[in-house]
């Protein structure tokens, strides 16, 4: 019954927490994507001790009255000021107790938060298929994203856009933070991800700086995580760059992170050329990854093109949902 479950703030995430949390996640995953890598838990105890310089966060267990974490849900307030108006919900009820009031009383208790702290607009993102979506859609949320996930087999992959020649620009490395005298240049390149497409969502924008891209780079490196940059710099300026993240205890699936060409240098070829020359370094500097997994949305259709050029596949759907809310 939904009267024994309560929503208990964690303000200090303990190993106890982080292991019940996971535990929910794990099994939650389970039954909605039973073919994806579940996290491990050293993954989610860093993701959960380490919050982004971007965003503050607000964490809740559901407790039965024997003490027994049976859902969890997570609060991503972002804090950049294109960005103030939204939150970013993450909601999981271990398959047993589901249908039985749970993540109605979590919802409940983040869209409270959320409007306490201003927010008009809360995200949350479900699996194309599978419970998720239709209890966001019974909950006053609307779809406003849909994105698909692809998969490139590292050793498969063509490559061949990796010889290329763009004359006027060359390509630069590095892992983890950007190197001083590219930071500035990186950020510019950065803010090319504005134009990326959001559907419907309430997205706001982004505003990058040095320290910024700098942040973002500490973050990862706080949680174990390797981070991964090769960017195209031409006629003064970069021009694209493509990141790679491998997770810390990743030993088969990177994860890709941003891929952008600034709008001046669109038309070149530039991302292809950077995401191939990406392949060929994690064959040659991380053997043991066979997989890069991407998400694009739907309607992108350009950066789908180029990532199917390369060897990616379709694996699976996610959408978006928002609760629009009022705070007066």
């Amino acid at each position: 019954m939904i009267d024994s479950i309560d929503a208990v703030p964690l303000t200090q995430v303990s190993t106890a927490d982080a292991t019940a949390w996971h535990a929910v996640v794990a099994a939650s995953l389970a039954a909605d994507l039973p073919e994806e890598p579940c996290p491990t838990f050293e993954q989610t105890h860093a993701r959960l001790a380490v919050t982004g310089r971007d965003n503050r966060r607000l964490l809740w267990l559901a407790t039965e009255a024997d003490g027994t974490v049976v859902g969890v849900a997570g609060l991503r307030l972002f804090t950049p000021e294109g960005q103030r108006h939204l939150a970013e919900l993450e909601l999981h009820v271990t398959p047993e107790r589901r249908r039985s009031g749970v993540g109605s009383h979590l919802l409940a208790t983040a869209v409270g938060a959320a409007r306490e702290e201003g927010r008009r607009s809360l995200v949350a993102a479900a699996p194309g298929e599978g419970p998720a979506g239709a209890f966001c859609a019974a909950r006053g949320f609307r779809r406003v994203l849909a994105f698909d996930h692809l998969l490139l087999d590292v050793a498969q992959a063509d490559t061949t856009e990796a010889d290329a020649e763009h004359p006027g620009y060359e390509l630069v490395g590095w892992t983890g933070t950007v190197p001083d005298e590219l930071a500035e240049a990186f950020a510019s390149a950065k803010n090319a991800m504005n134009d990326m497409p959001t559907g419907d969502m309430d997205y706001g924008s982004q505003t990058w700086t040095a320290d910024r891209v700098r942040a973002m780079a500490e973050v990862l490196a706080d949680r174990g995580d390797l981070l991964l940059t090769i960017a195209a710099v031409g006629k003064g300026e970069m021009a694209g760059y493509t990141e790679i993240v491998i997770r810390s205890g990743e030993t088969g699936r990177a994860q890709q992170y941003d891929t952008a060409v600034a709008p001046a240098h669109r038309g070149h070829g530039l991302g292809l050329w950077l995401k191939a020359e990406m392949v060929r370094r994690l064959r040659a500097e991380h053997p043991g990854i066979g997989e890069v997994e991407t998400d694009n949305a739907q309607e992108n259709t350009h950066m789908l093109a180029v990532n199917r050029s390369l060897g990616f596949r379709f694996h699976r759907s996610t959408h978006e949902y928002q609760l629009d809310l009022r705070t007066d």
